[in-house]
């Protein structure tokens, strides 16, 4: 993710001169260095000063700059939600809600592994879709990536977008200039728009919604339900988080009946509690959300990440037990 992200900086430099990117002493490992040796003049390593990375993002923004900010996810917010709230979402210049600036986390969740339960950040979608004027975003692939990029850079406002420290697997077909648009390896015609959910497998018994990482989870749960109990399970890719996708949510609940959520981060506030938020506002079903049990993370070894996500349920097999065991209600 951090090297598709880094190539569609550059073709954003490429294409809008007041593109500006900022980074936090981790610019080699978010390999957004690259845009430097590109564009020397507008990117700026700030050393390990996150509060700095956001205020000086919101000063250039202010002076008409389209400002991309990362560091890893447990630094911003982690550090830096005061200077996030006052310094780019409250000022609202010419009536427009926050400033142009582009927040972008590598690291979230449990699979940064190795780096221990101090750095594998759960709260940061919680943290972020309650600060009004951010909308957020969670890619599920390197295409995602390139394509909310590209977005987020086309469109004016203060945007939060998450990406995993691990590979992941291509959950869309190839092909990821960017455009917003796409065939995913489902074959769903795919967008990439904020307020959008992207439908990758339809189905009629239950619902699986999910974000980043879990995505291709998801589908290999619907597989799974498929082979051992010709379920057919409904997947949606809820990348965008904040606005979330209320249109698409509650077709889900009326014709499916029950909806399960997964993501790599705390059950509490996160992309689950904004799906049951707008699924309880429009058509209340069954739901159960997957992910980090109001709790830490721990050490693990890149190759024992799985084993700790396994700790909290987020697997493919536990996905379609639990999808497969919540009660289905009946369209009315």
């Amino acid at each position: 993710m951090r090297t598709a992200y880094s190539e569609a900086l550059i073709r954003e430099g490429n294409r809008n001169p007041d593109v500006v990117v900022m980074g936090a002493d981790t610019t080699d490992s978010l390999k957004t260095s690259k845009f430097g040796r590109e564009f020397p003049d507008r990117f700026f390593n700030v050393g390990i000063a996150e509060g700095n990375l956001v205020t000086m993002s919101a000063g250039l923004a202010a002076s008409g700059k389209t400002v991309f900010a990362s560091t890893y996810a447990i630094f911003l917010p982690g550090r830096a939600v005061d200077q996030i709230r006052n310094n780019v979402a409250y000022p609202s210049p010419g009536g427009r809600g926050g400033l142009n600036v582009k927040l972008v986390a590598s690291h979230g969740g449990l699979s940064v592994g190795p780096d221990g339960g101090s750095h594998q950040q759960l709260e940061d979608i919680s943290i972020m879709r309650t600060i009004p004027n951010f909308r957020v975003m969670i890619p599920a692939d390197t295409v995602a990536v390139s394509a909310l990029t590209r977005m987020m850079a086309s469109e004016y406002g203060p945007f939060y977008m998450r990406m995993a420290r691990s590979k992941t697997p291509l959950v869309y077909g190839e092909g990821g200039d960017g455009s917003g648009a796409g065939a995913g390896a489902t074959g769903a015609d795919t967008r990439f728009e904020a307020g959008r959910a992207n439908v990758l497998r339809d189905g009629s018994d239950c619902t699986i919604a999910a974000c980043g990482i879990t995505v291709s989870m998801a589908l290999e749960a619907a597989d799974l339900l498929w082979r051992e109990k010709q379920t057919s399970c409904r997947v949606l890719d809820m990348f965008s988080v904040k606005p979330i996708d209320g249109h698409t949510l509650e077709k889900a609940a009326r014709q499916t009946g029950r909806i399960l959520t997964a993501e790599e981060h705390n059950i509490i506030g996160g992309m689950g509690s904004a799906v049951a938020e707008s699924v309880s506002e429009s058509y209340p079903v069954p739901i159960k959300r997957i992910g980090a049990l109001d709790a830490f993370g721990e050490s693990a070894r890149d190759a024992e990440v799985p084993l700790l996500l396994q700790k909290h349920g987020i697997t493919p097999f536990n996905m379609a037990q639990q999808a497969g065991a919540l009660e289905r209600l009946p369209e009315r």
